[in-house]
């Protein structure tokens, strides 16, 4: 099995500013490629940073700049980069979550919990579907920050002859630094509950409605420990290595899953 090297992009956002973003991040990752990584991965609506204005922001997929940047980028690169942005589709807009690859395809997730208190399920559409894709022998399960809060949703739910449905729990976000205990904590249970590493990436920086994000990107292992935690409220891009080989040995020697209560999530709703 091959490992998983994964790069975390932990960075300030220009408010509503998609072409300076997407400047700013291009020449960050300057001489980043897929001879040091196999995956990127950018904060939560990363070429605008938390805006609630999606008729002003949005764009059809196939006119997104931001996606079309992120797709060129996996291509330039020879790696997944990934990131969520504003869309629109007909009369909806998403938080979707991009997961470009290399030969200029892509896949998307919509963000399924909507951040209520900051008024997103008035201002978007939630998804209805989650989303596993697969990387060097991984499967990652996709999400987008409160999605997080939501143990139902983001849980392993294997089919009856798997023993796992997923080996990894991707989250990018725009978590504030008022609940960043929150964002750390579940970070981990995450990955303890699941018995798979979790890759969370969030921003730093304050935003136009004064709302201040501590980072705290981490990337904690199957037994939720850190492989990267630091620094914890500055920005920084950093590559972490998951070895396939430690998950399926620690899966192996602590098989939790065989006491997991079986059940199935139907518009996410768990039975």
């Amino acid at each position: 099995m091959s490992d998983l090297r994964t790069t975390l992009v932990q960075c300030d956002l220009r408010w509503e500013d998609p072409e300076a973003n997407c400047r700013m991040l291009e020449a960050e990752l300057d001489g980043i490629d897929g001879a040091q990584t196999d995956l990127i991965v950018l904060p939560e609506m990363f070429s605008t940073g938390f805006t609630m204005n999606s008729r002003e922001m949005a764009e059809p997929m196939e006119e997104s700049r931001a996606v079309a940047w992120v797709q060129q980028q996996a291509i330039g690169r020879g790696c997944v980069v990934t990131g969520s942005v504003a869309v629109v589709e007909g009369e909806h807009y998403f938080n979707r979550l991009i997961w470009a690859r290399p030969d200029g395809s892509c896949v998307h997730y919509d963000k399924r919990h909507l951040f209520r208190m900051a008024g997103e399920h008035e201002r978007y559409s939630m998804g209805h579907e989650r989303v596993i894709v697969t990387l060097k022998g991984f499967r990652i399960l996709l999400s987008v920050c409160y999605d997080l809060r939501f143990p139902v949703w983001l849980r392993q739910q294997p089919a009856a002859d798997e023993h796992f449905e997923y080996d990894a729990l991707l989250c990018v976000a725009n978590w504030p630094a008022p609940r960043r205990h929150p964002w750390r904590i579940l970070l981990q249970a995450r990955a303890i509950e699941n018995l798979c590493p979790v890759i969370g990436v969030n921003r730093v920086g304050e935003d136009a409605n004064g709302m201040a994000y501590a980072g705290d990107s981490m990337l904690v292992d199957f037994k939720g420990e850190a492989v990267i935690d630091e620094p914890r409220d500055q920005p920084f891009i950093k590559t972490g290595v998951l070895s396939r080989a430690e998950l399926d040995a620690f899966r192996d020697k602590f098989p939790a899953w065989r006491d997991a209560d079986h059940f199935n999530v139907a518009d996410g709703v768990g039975f």
